[in-house]
């Protein structure tokens, strides 16, 4: 997927995103300038650092999901945070070091999974000799007849239900749940698994089902196999040159800090992020991680501070700004039909579960992006997320008696304006649909 060209990952982000072309072009820029700069010659590569980008408009409109996607694509490490829930240091709140501890700790377990999958045939098969010696304690040859035609019969799954006595491994750590992870964590120290290594460990049996035993033992045999300071150091190259951080609501933290209230940090919190987005050297449980090449993506409504408003050194590090259209009666209209993951297509795959099947008219498509855009203008603007709530109202019912339908249903206009209309005429919208 790395080496999609531009015109390519905006194809691929199209498929989940409507509209939103410039913010879509900037972002499949700035994923291929990381292709390109795994190519350039050394000696230039670590001058090369990543352009971050600010992602302007209001909520709802696919500022999250285009970084989400764009990380899929690149199949690289990405964390979500929002600006507002850290503060300055010296207050109470999350240091935003935590954010680089948890990219790597995303990292890890990316890698731990994709290094499983690698191995899992092999796991399997030594999980398969363990519960051969657990069903046949007495025949240790592997080339016993017993033993062949209980592997057989094993593998094809004849023996699932049987109960086996398995032994498992457990370490004993009494005093490690009295600490508080939160303080520790921060210092990217994990105590629990500092005192694994040491404290003595005991072995008791298990009884389960083989099927349950071989899944287990699996693991086990997967944990054992895979080597953590190869995934661990693969992680780091993946997080240092790879990852992404998403900085939602960064518009909260922008501003003048005031004397008083909880503005008090606004200041303090950009201060805090700034190294960490021009780079520096975080220490997690995993080692250091450099943060000099990470993509960081800022998003916020920015209706009333603006990008101006943050302070120049941090505004310096986001030098690509795209502003987000808010969204229109027509782009409802594709958002609901054409995405892979549309709305309408959830509903009634969820309902074919059922044996409903549930068809959609384009009149009653347009109906609902109507409703849902005169809702939007007359309340809170949630953007594309108030159609979630106008489905939900509209199926609510069909939903609730879905195992006592027989036919197949079909939405028209008549049927969303009947469902909605009484709901549309009420003086305080609020109260009856969110």
């Amino acid at each position: 997927m790395e080496e999609l060209t531009p015109r390519e990952i905006v194809a691929e982000l199209d498929k989940y995103i409507i509209g939103q072309d410039k913010a879509k072009r900037a972002v499949a820029l700035a994923l291929r300038n990381r292709w390109r700069r795994q190519r350039v010659a050394e000696d230039i590569r670590d001058e090369i650092y990543p352009k971050n980008i600010i992602l302007i408009g209001p909520t709802g409109v696919g500022k999250t999901e285009i970084a989400r996607r764009l990380a899929k694509l690149a199949q690289a490490p990405f964390v979500k945070v929002e600006a507002s829930k850290f503060t300055e240091v010296g207050y109470v709140g999350r240091d935003v070091e935590s954010i680089i501890r948890d990219l790597m700790r995303l990292g890890v377990q990316m890698v731990k999974n994709e290094e499983s999958e690698r191995i899992k045939a092999r796991a399997t098969e030594l999980a398969q000799e363990r519960l051969l010696d657990y069903l046949l304690p007495l025949e240790r040859d592997a080339h016993t007849e017993s033993r062949e035609k209980f592997r057989k019969m094993l593998i094809d799954g004849l023996l699932d239900d049987r109960i086996v006595e398995v032994d498992v491994r457990e370490t004993s750590m009494p005093a490690i749940e009295v600490f508080s992870n939160q303080g520790i964590e921060e210092m990217g120290i994990d105590f629990k698994e500092m005192f694994s290594s040491i404290m003595p460990k005991r072995t008791r049996k298990r009884k389960m089902k083989v099927k349950d035993a071989l899944d287990f033992l699996a693991q086990e045999e997967v944990n054992r196999l895979i080597d953590m300071d190869k995934v661990t150091e693969e992680a780091r190259r993946r997080v240092e040159n790879a990852g992404i951080v998403f900085i939602d609501e960064l518009d909260k933290v922008a501003g003048k800090q005031s004397s008083q209230g909880p503005d008090v940090s606004r200041e303090g919190v950009q201060r805090d992020l700034l190294p960490i987005v021009e780079g520096t050297t975080v220490n997690t449980k995993y080692g250091p991680v450099k943060t000099d090449h990470i993509l960081f993506i800022g998003a916020g409504a920015f209706h009333v501070s603006k990008p101006s408003d943050l302070i120049p050194e941090l505004q310096g590090r986001f030098p690509i700004r795209e502003e987000l259209n808010s969204l229109s009666k027509e782009d409802f209209v594709r958002i609901l039909t054409e995405p892979r993951n549309a709305l309408v297509k959830q509903y009634q795959a969820l309902l074919a579960t059922e044996g409903l099947k549930l068809v959609f008219s384009d009149d009653a498509i347009n109906e609902i992006a109507s409703i849902a855009q005169y809702i939007n203008e007359h309340t809170e603007n949630i953007g594309a997320r108030r159609l979630h709530t106008v489905l939900e109202k509209l199926l609510e019912d069909i939903s609730f008696r879905a195992t006592d339908i027989k036919d197949a249903v079909t939405i028209d206009a008549v049927y969303v304006k009947d469902k909605l209309e009484p709901i549309m005429q009420k003086e305080d919208l609020t109260r009856y649909i969110l």
